[in-house]
């Protein structure tokens, strides 16, 4: 069961690796939250990520064996699931765990259907994923050219442009898939 109210939202932030969405997302945040949001994120990594580290307690906890790891401090706390040998959960799955929020931006899980802006740089020489990609709604770009492709063609942002970026992924976002 979702935490969520009705008028939650999705949106997300694609590109190759190396493109900035991160550092996008970095100045995007800010100007949602000024706007009175309360946004969340997910992110997907093809890494094996370590939030934790060696020695402290609730690694040795974990590496013996627990399925969940709960962790409480004083500013944050974090959930940590060993898969172990599990399959990747469903992002369906993995927006269910998320609390209560207005907008759910996701970087990662491109092959998802929910509305997406692509982060295109052209230093780093690879085609654009929107060309393939009709979940991909806009570029934002350091190359305005790069939002045409043949008879295709998607609305481009400038990088820096983070209002208007911002105002795009309100006005774009979709309500959240309900898959259970």
């Amino acid at each position: 069961m979702h935490n969520f109210s009705q008028d939650v939202k999705v949106f997300g932030i694609a590109g190759h690796s190396g493109m900035g969405k991160t550092t996008l997302l970095e100045k995007l945040i800010p100007e949602l939250t000024r706007r009175g949001l309360r946004v969340s994120l997910i992110k997907h990594s093809h890494k094996d990520i370590e939030i934790d580290r060696p020695g402290k307690d609730s690694y040795r906890l974990r590496e013996a064996g627990c399925s969940e790891v709960l962790l409480m401090g004083k500013s944050r706390w974090a959930l940590m699931h060993e898969q172990r040998n599990d399959t990747e959960p469903s992002f369906e799955y993995l927006l269910s765990r998320m609390q209560a929020c207005d907008l759910v931006l996701v970087e990662g899980f491109k092959q998802e259907a929910f509305p997406k802006i692509e982060v295109y740089r052209a230093v780093n020489d690879k085609t654009p994923l929107w060309v393939q990609m009709k979940d991909i709604l806009a570029i934002a770009t350091d190359v305005p050219t790069a939002a045409a492709h043949g008879h295709q063609t998607r609305t481009c942002f400038d990088l820096s442009h983070i209002q208007a970026i911002a105002d795009f992924v309100l006005s774009h976002a979709a309500p959240l898939p309900r898959g259970e």
